[in-house]
């Protein structure tokens, strides 16, 4: 099938997911990450939900977002309000939801030329 050009294209896009990693513009990542529109998606040393510090958002405020979509896992959780303070303090918002939602959600704000940044948590596999 000949696939046509999108406005989409020269931005990170999420192509493809599963429940052991995902896939920007076909490029395949098993590991948390970033993502932005305009930049390469950047490592996020994030292991599992548990493991969310201050110091996650802090490397996620850098970005300057304006609306952070924070994939949990394989479920929705939330996140403590004081691990999201300096985003709050900055009228950023969070929105929490499991990893398949996450990534269906940037596409469409990021499609809408929204400042969105998807912070998705990937645990490792076990051996």
């Amino acid at each position: 099938m000949k696939l046509h050009s999108t406005e989409t294209q020269q931005y990170q896009t999420v192509s493809s997911y599963d429940d052991s990693g995902v896939e920007l513009n076909a490029i395949r990542f098993e590991q948390s990450l970033i993502v932005l529109p305009e930049t390469p998606p950047a490592p996020w040393p994030v292991t599992s939900f548990d493991a969310l510090t201050t110091e996650h958002f802090d490397q996620i405020d850098a970005t300057r977002p304006d609306v952070v979509i924070l994939g949990t896992g394989a479920r929705q959780r939330f996140v403590h309000p004081k691990l999201t303070a300096v985003l709050t303090a900055r009228r950023i918002g969070v929105e929490c939801m499991d990893n398949q939602a996450a990534c269906r959600t940037y596409n469409i704000l990021m499609a809408e030329g929204r400042k969105v940044a998807l912070a998705l948590i990937l645990e490792p596999k076990s051996a």
